[in-house]
């Protein structure tokens, strides 16, 4: 199913019908500051091993990110000392994704891990699934990691990300053309903290 949601103003009645099929165990594909992402309940363990099917990546062995609503929600599920916070609050809602080391209330998939990828991107549509949801989304690009390299024809489009995406998810959110540049990645679980991926976001260590 293709739904049209508008970034400036979401309507929550759309958002509403996406949050429950995220709790029914259901997959939403949606839009980021980056690239289109694949999203589900991070609480689902099934739906979590679904998305890992999809992009074809071991859910113990790979690492995860969740999307956060907000700093105050992250809090719950990272840990992060005055050095990190104060990097995070100067540059989130933001590109990037910052990894951090695993808060006690992260679902049972993490419970394994000593860190975790956070993303709060600068998208109203991202931003206001997960607060209708109420708790994280786990979240991956919809790129192909054999075409890393490659900008795929579908990857900016929601209509096309539908049609290869179709019969695999419940739901691809239509936000209007996506980056095809992912986040860029700081790690936060060592001093000094570094960059281990340059992406969309810009960012002075």
């Amino acid at each position: 199913m293709l739904l049209k949601i508008y970034p400036d103003n979401p309507n929550q009645k759309d958002l509403d019908r996406a949050a429950d099929t995220l709790r029914d165990g259901g997959l939403v594909i949606y839009p980021t500051d980056t690239l289109y992402a694949i999203g589900c309940d991070a609480f689902n363990v099934r739906a979590v091993e679904r998305i890992c099917r999809i992009k074809g990546v071991d859910p113990q062995k790979s690492k995860l990110s969740i999307v956060c609503h907000d700093l105050s929600e992250a809090g719950a599920y990272t840990r992060m000392d005055n050095d990190a916070f104060k990097l995070l609050k100067r540059h989130l809602p933001g590109a990037f994704t910052f990894i951090l080391p695993a808060g006690a209330d992260l679902p049972r998939i993490y419970k394994s891990r000593r860190e975790v990828g956070l993303r709060i991107p600068d998208n109203a549509i991202a931003r206001e699934l997960v607060r209708t949801l109420g708790g994280p989304l786990l979240t991956m690009s919809v790129r192909d990691p054999a075409s890393e390299d490659e900008e795929p024809e579908y990857l900016t489009d929601p209509e096309l990300i539908h049609e290869k995406f179709d019969g695999r998810v419940d739901i691809v959110i239509d936000g209007g053309i996506g980056s095809s540049e992912g986040s860029t990645v700081v790690d936060c679980t060592t001093q000094p903290f570094t960059i281990l991926r340059q992406g969309r976001g810009a960012i002075d260590l």
